[in-house]
């Protein structure tokens, strides 16, 4: 069985599978790789669960796991960029707002604003690009689990 936060993870990308636009890649913990699709490509990154807090009796580690999920788009004119990019990010918002518990595995997730970067690419339309942070909050008796 899965640890807690592999639980989590999974249930945060099974999330953004189901909200992705259409034709949109879906990675986790990926490189960015030489061609992004027309629609675009979001990156699960596992980030970091941080220090948590323990509470006695019963012993308990709460955890605030910061993820990331990268929103990148390489489109056409500046205009459909930032209309790919905006459908990224909505997609990214209503998989967070459809269950704020992953199913139970959290006691709350909340997603982060991003600030969205143009980048430059030699012999190439450029990317516009942000790294959106996903709270996720949760429990377990054991940190290793």
């Amino acid at each position: 069985m899965a640890s807690r936060s592999e639980q989590v993870l999974q249930a945060l990308h099974t999330a953004l599978a189901a909200s992705r636009p259409v034709g949109a890649t879906l990675l986790r913990n990926a490189g960015l790789p030489a061609r992004v699709p027309a629609a675009g490509m979001m990156i699960l990154r596992d980030g970091d669960p941080g220090e948590p807090e323990f509470l006695f009796s019963p012993p308990l580690y709460v955890f605030e796991h910061r993820a990331e999920v990268d929103l990148i788009v390489e489109t056409g004119t500046d205009a459909e960029r930032d209309a790919a990019f905006d459908t990224l990010k909505l997609a990214l918002g209503a998989a967070i707002a459809a269950d704020r518990t992953l199913g139970g595995l959290c006691d709350y997730v909340l997603g982060e604003a991003p600030a969205p970067l143009d980048l430059p690419v030699e012999g190439a339309e450029g990317l516009k690009a942000a790294t959106v942070g996903v709270v996720l909050t949760y429990a377990t008796d054991d940190p290793l689990n």
